[in-house]
């Protein structure tokens, strides 16, 4: 299976209204639920008006499109980084997973699934 990393610095945010968050920027990702809004989107766009802010992170995504009959998939990506000591946080699209690590582990990461057979882009 292939990834392909992602060339730009990654932020998580925790936002009080989604009116803070820029729509026109290339890449982000907004979680809303009952109790918080959060957003994952380049570090350089990240909105000031954020509650909480965590810079540092990296990020790959699986390439290509993942059917939704396949199982497993993000649950071994992340079992390998586990068993390496590496963190995530993770975020499902309709087409795919994108798995963002902090910078510190990044290419510990990519070193763990190279050595169980990933080819990194």
């Amino acid at each position: 299976m292939k990834l392909e990393r992602l060339k730009y610095a990654l932020s998580v945010c925790k936002l009080a209204y989604v009116e803070s968050i820029d729509l026109d920027r290339d890449f982000y990702f907004i979680g809303r639920t009952d109790s918080e809004i959060s957003l994952v989107c380049r570090t350089e766009f990240a909105p000031d008006e954020a509650l909480e802010r965590e810079d540092g992170w990296r990020a790959f995504r699986i390439s290509g499109q993942l059917d939704f009959s396949l199982i497993g998939v993000l649950s071994r990506i992340s079992g390998i980084l586990a068993e390496s000591g590496v963190g995530i946080f993770a975020v499902s699209t309709y087409d795919t997973d994108y798995i963002l690590v902090k910078e510190e582990s990044f290419e510990k990461a990519l070193d763990a699934l190279r050595a169980e057979g990933y080819e990194i882009e």
